[in-house]
């Protein structure tokens, strides 16, 4: 196991411990990320190399003005019942978007918001090219009518 823990990690520079785990156990071999860890550690190996380009923060810092984020908030409410604003955050100049609050968030309403708060940020919209999202699974899409219904 040592060895081929070994050739892994020299045939594949860039691959750390957990990704040498991984691709391990794809081919059979059940063996702990903390033992990949001690092997390539005592072969003198860092076990997580550093990777080409830039960090996270580095590349949020540099590309600010072209990036917003998306995602929903739940509220609930006095009255027992839950609601979820969908808000937009452009990173440059920080500026926050309640696009709309609903009981029941669908794929068509989300649409809608966007397109909506795309008409209201107008030509900012341009500078913005990359959207932050997470794939929660809040949003549902409406039920379709097939031909059973």
């Amino acid at each position: 196991m040592k060895e081929l823990v070994l050739r892994l990690a020299r045939e594949n520079p860039r691959w750390g411990c957990r990704r040498i785990q991984g691709e391990l156990a794809r081919l059979g071999h059940k063996v702990g990320a903390s033992t990949v860890w001690k092997i390539l550690t005592a072969a003198g190996i860092d076990p997580a190399p550093r990777r080409g380009g830039p960090t996270w923060r580095e590349f949020l810092t540099s590309q600010s003005e072209a990036i917003i984020a998306c995602g929903f908030l739940h509220i609930d409410l006095a009255s027992l019942r839950r609601a979820y604003a969908l808000v937009f955050l452009e990173h440059g100049t920080r500026r926050l978007h309640v696009a709309g609050v609903t009981a029941h968030p669908t794929a068509q309403w989300t649409a809608q918001q966007a397109r909506n708060l795309a008409l209201e940020v107008g030509v900012r919209l341009e500078s913005l090219r990359f959207v932050i999202r997470d794939r929660d699974s809040n949003v549902r899409p409406l039920p379709t009518a097939g031909p059973h219904h």
